[in-house]
């Protein structure tokens, strides 16, 4: 069953604001993490029972060249994008967002 992956404002506005730094950073450096985090949520449509549980029905994908994680919760007919945080600033921020 095909589900709808729902990007949350919040979870956008972590995007936009990780994407922008690490442009900063490097030029194009910005890009290659909108990419990972693109195949990241490939593999969550495809089958997001596959990442672990952190907490009740919340889910955790890894990036893997970026230290960020997508917390996520599934649902009949959508998959939920709580937050994509850096996971050594405030990783326990997606609770606030549950």
């Amino acid at each position: 069953m095909a589900r709808r992956l729902v990007v949350q404002s919040q979870s956008d506005l972590d995007i936009q604001a990780a994407a922008v730094w690490y442009e900063d950073q490097q030029s194009g450096l910005g890009a290659r993490f909108l990419n990972e985090l693109d195949q990241a949520f490939l593999r969550i449509v495809d089958n997001p029972r596959q990442f672990p549980r952190v907490e009740d029905e919340v889910h955790r994908a890894l990036l893997r060249h970026f230290p960020y994680g997508v917390y996520f919760h599934v649902e009949e007919g959508s998959i939920n994008v709580l937050a994509v945080l850096h996971l050594h600033r405030l990783p326990e921020m997606w609770k606030s967002r549950n």
